[in-house]
């Protein structure tokens, strides 16, 4: 069972969390191998986004969904993570090119340096005129140099958009998708109530002793060890104090939002001659959901009703989803 854990280092100016994606992310797989596996290493960095997607929307205040999108101009031309405020997500990977199979962040998404990396925050019940929040970062450093690590790019991220001080160790394989999430509290006690957070960067001792902790962390430990004996083999000589993990309904899961309706919607916005245009040519409008797999078609009959008044709509069609 998929799981959130988050904790506090007692006493000091650090928090934690650590997510582990078991089931979420095998069904996840298993929707997309109708469609084609993904190969290997995009595989293996869609499941490290949906891990750092759970932890960065655990990790904030938010009343709506939190999307991470990775583009570029390498084979992998977009990933996508979304993830809502109950830790419900959805993913998929857009592949055009052949893909290596030992390729990186670079090789996947960032051949000719065009590759960025867009956290959204996207309102839920959003308010007339309220538009989504965007922060965008390059997938180099700042010396240009290209990054090969999802981590590295979003600790750039934090620190330029958040000034926070924060480690991401992520981890991902056709079974579990896991990320560890270390990050230096704003403020360090009464006696630096007037530090504000880009003063701090760089400055505490305790973030930097416990970020070189997490940081000795391998790929196999994040991926096959249970939450107990990983916060102890990293952390023991620290005191912690864990909450109480989220789990099954109320920790990470997989789940899609498409529905016949939006659909619809998403089709009326073609209009009426394009999508007239399309049943001539092929009977029936048929479209896919690149995240779920589910299918949706809309016949003629079908298209008209989208089309008609609702007062003068015929008895809906029965066509087939």
């Amino acid at each position: 069972m998929s799981e959130l854990h988050k904790f506090i280092f007692e006493g000091l100016p650090v928090r934690g969390m650590l997510v582990r994606l078991t089931g979420a992310w095998t069904e996840l797989l298993q929707r997309r191998e109708k469609a084609g596996a993904y190969p290997e290493p995009v595989r293996d960095l869609l499941g490290e986004m949906a891990a750092a997607g759970v932890l960065m929307q655990a990790n904030i205040k938010f009343d709506g969904a939190l999307v991470l999108q990775i583009q570029g101009d390498g084979p992998v031309r977009l990933a996508v993570t979304e993830v809502q405020p109950d830790l419900a997500l959805r993913a998929t990977a857009t592949v055009t090119g052949e893909v290596a199979g030992a390729a990186g962040l670079e090789a996947l998404v960032n051949v000719g340096g065009k590759g960025r990396c867009a956290i959204t925050l996207d309102p839920g019940g959003k308010k007339a005129g309220q538009q989504p929040y965007q922060g965008v970062v390059a997938l180099h450093g700042d010396r240009r140099e290209p990054l090969q690590q999802l981590s590295d790019v979003l600790e750039h991220y934090m620190l330029q958009s958040e000034q926070l001080d924060t480690k991401l160790v992520l981890a991902a394989d056709g079974d579990v998708a896991a990320g560890l999430l270390i990050q230096r509290l704003p403020g360090e006690g009464s006696g630096n109530l007037g530090t504000t957070n880009e003063e701090g960067i760089g400055r505490s001792e305790d973030y930097r002793r416990i970020a070189l902790l997490a940081g000795t962390l391998t790929r196999e430990e994040l991926l096959t060890l249970p939450a107990d004996k990983l916060l102890h083999r990293l952390f023991w000589e620290e005191t912690l104090r864990r909450f109480e993990p989220l789990i099954g309904a109320q920790g990470p899961r997989f789940e899609c939002r498409c529905s016949r309706q939006r659909v619809a919607r998403m089709l009326q916005s073609l209009g009426r001659l394009e999508l007239d245009g399309l049943i001539e040519e092929r009977g029936a409008a048929d479209v896919g959901c690149e995240f779920c797999g589910a299918q949706y078609r809309f016949d003629a009959v079908d298209v008209g009703e989208l089309f008609t008044p609702p007062r003068d709509q015929p008895p809906a069609s029965s066509a087939v989803q």
